[in-house]
């Protein structure tokens, strides 16, 4: 009887990003090459807490095989065709509680939230996924390092275009939302100064203001808020008040992280908390509108790029760290290791435990970057120093 194949498993979680999908692609066709089947999982951890060992219908709902033709042209496009989830198999409300894992103890009418990692266990048993690559932000990779734990054999590959998970600089996606934001950044000056008005840019970041700051930087916009620094609503104001004067086409813009707040004021969040604790963010770019409109007395153009930031297709530098990243996540699957994290630092390719990713939390720079009294980049001395800053 022949040896049996080893197989991998792959997934993405939390947001999509540009990259994901050359990074599926490269993991698929480097996986075959070196001998092993692949199994795709769909919509991120979500696939393996939903699939059903005993429904025949559930394998084609949640899982599928993967080859070079499923692959061939998914790197032309942005998104992951695996579908995506923010799915936490450890803390399931009883709301989402698949109906085939529904008895016994299950009460409906609790809000105390259930641990399913046996059953994401059982399951890749079940499939006989020997190694499992998952693609995502420290939400993803938390529940990936808890498999980790258990001693499943897990190698992460990270991805999120606020760039904020720990122990990496780079994250795939984070070059084209930079790309994406300069560009409607630049686009939207014509109508800002057509209209001799403030434009307000509200960006995503949550914890991490890089992609406010980093945009704000390259496309020269006049002010820059971000998640990490609380910010006078009244000084910034009449600093765009005096933008809008000195600008010969009489208009000024600001960038806004989605995570930003006024001194004294509080994260804008709506809507239910996910798997992993988080509101959804936005609108703080709504309520700074309202402020300046009545502080200025200037009309307010409010432009939120939300999922903008990461659509289309990836820019080059995300297809080359994607490609790399997956070599790499490869490279330690065939090599047997387990528990890590394939990452940037200092420009060069390294890997690192997975655990790091829980031991800090990536922010901005403020000290050596931000000018905490202008509210604007702060960019000098960039000797030493990573492609993007930190």
């Amino acid at each position: 009887m022949a040896d049996r194949k080893k197989t991998v498993g792959i997934l993405t979680g939390g947001g999509d990003v540009p990259g994901l999908n050359p990074a599926l692609k490269t993991l698929v066709n480097r996986a075959l090459d070196s001998g092993y089947q692949v199994i795709g999982i769909r919509r991120g951890w979500g696939g393996l807490l939903n699939y059903n060992k005993d429904d025949p219908a559930s394998r084609e709902k949640y899982l599928i095989d993967l080859d070079r033709n499923a692959v061939r042209t998914v790197d032309r496009t942005g998104g992951t065709f695996l579908h995506t989830s923010r799915t936490n198999p450890a803390k399931v409300g009883p709301d989402d509680v698949p109906e085939f894992l529904r008895g016994g103890a299950y009460n409906p009418e609790s809000k105390e939230k259930l641990d399913f990692t046996p059953h994401v266990l059982s399951n890749l048993e079940h499939l006989k996924i020997d190694a499992l690559i998952p693609i995502g932000g420290d939400d993803t990779l938390s529940y990936a390092e808890r498999l980790h734990r258990e001693g499943f054999p897990v190698v992460a590959i990270p991805k999120t275009m606020d760039n904020d998970v720990y122990g990496t600089d780079f994250c795939i996606g984070f070059s084209t939302a930079v790309t994406r934001s300069v560009s409607f950044i630049h686009n939207l000056r014509t109508s800002a100064g057509s209209h001799e008005r403030i434009a307000i840019v509200e960006l995503f970041g949550r914890n991490s203001g890089e992609t406010s700051l980093i945009s704000a930087y390259l496309a020269g916009v006049d002010r820059a808020l971000i998640s990490e620094v609380p910010f006078d609503v009244e000084k910034l104001a009449a600093m765009l008040v005096e933008d809008k004067r000195s600008n010969p086409s009489n208009y000024a813009m600001v960038t806004i992280s989605e995570g930003a707040t006024m001194i004294g004021g509080q994260i804008v969040e709506y809507g239910q908390e996910d798997a992993y604790g988080h509101k959804k963010l936005g609108g703080i770019g709504v309520v700074l509108s309202e402020a300046l409109k009545r502080l200025t007395h200037s009309h307010i153009i409010y432009q939120q790029l939300s999922y903008l930031m990461r659509s289309g297709a990836p820019d080059s530098l995300d297809l080359m760290v994607a490609f790399n990243y997956a070599h790499m996540a490869m490279d330690l699957v065939a090599e047997g290791q387990s528990g890590r994290m394939v990452a940037l630092q200092a420009g060069t390719y390294t890997h690192i435990p997975m655990s790091t990713v829980m031991q800090g939390q990536k922010r901005v720079d403020v000290n050596e970057l931000y000018d905490v009294a202008e509210y604007r980049p702060k960019v000098r001395h960039v000797l030493g120093k990573p492609m993007f800053l930190y």
